[in-house]
């Protein structure tokens, strides 16, 4: 059983979008093309925070945690590494947090010509990957994260956003 804890600032809140609603269906589309995807249904309860927020909250965090000193789209940070060897009856499965921020998603959704919401769920799903182990530290594992994220934004009716890139991941 898949819970989000979703807290959003008035940026966001400004939008009138359902973020409830988007940040379950992308992470939910995440789930579903990983081998993880039976948890987001299964019985025991599985749950991530989301805090969609503004640029100096993560250009802190990023600050902090990364030492670089400047807002970036989404960060993630996970809690569990191996999460298929627990038990399926434990007690909760604590992933991690995910934290958008608005002001950078905006703009890259504007140069990229979309919605705002979409590019956010492209980064709702980026953040859950990262949560649930997927990474881009190299060639390979960034392949094989993009074609990922490219299969649950399709489920979502939604686009590539690597299409427009010279050369196929």
């Amino acid at each position: 059983m898949l819970d989000i804890a979703l807290e959003t600032d008035s940026e966001w809140d400004s939008s009138g979008t359902d973020w409830a609603t988007l940040a379950d269906r992308a992470v939910r589309a995440a789930f579903s093309e990983t081998p993880h995807a039976p948890l987001a249904e299964g019985p025991r309860a599985v749950e991530l925070s989301m805090v969609l927020t503004g640029d100096e909250d993560v250009r802190a965090l990023n600050a902090q945690w990364r030492g670089k000193d400047k807002p970036t789209n989404v960060l993630s940070f996970p809690m569990v590494e191996a999460i298929l060897d627990e038990p399926a009856d434990g007690p909760p499965l604590l992933l991690g947090d995910i934290i958008l921020a608005h002001g950078v998603c905006s703009r890259e959704a504007a140069d990229k010509g979309i919605a705002t919401e979409t590019h956010a769920q492209h980064l709702m799903i980026h953040g859950t990957l990262h949560l649930l182990g997927y990474d881009h530290h190299d060639d390979d594992e960034a392949h094989d994260m993009e074609s990922r994220e490219i299969r649950a934004l399709a489920g979502l009716g939604l686009p590539d956003p690597y299409a427009d890139r010279q050369e196929a991941c």
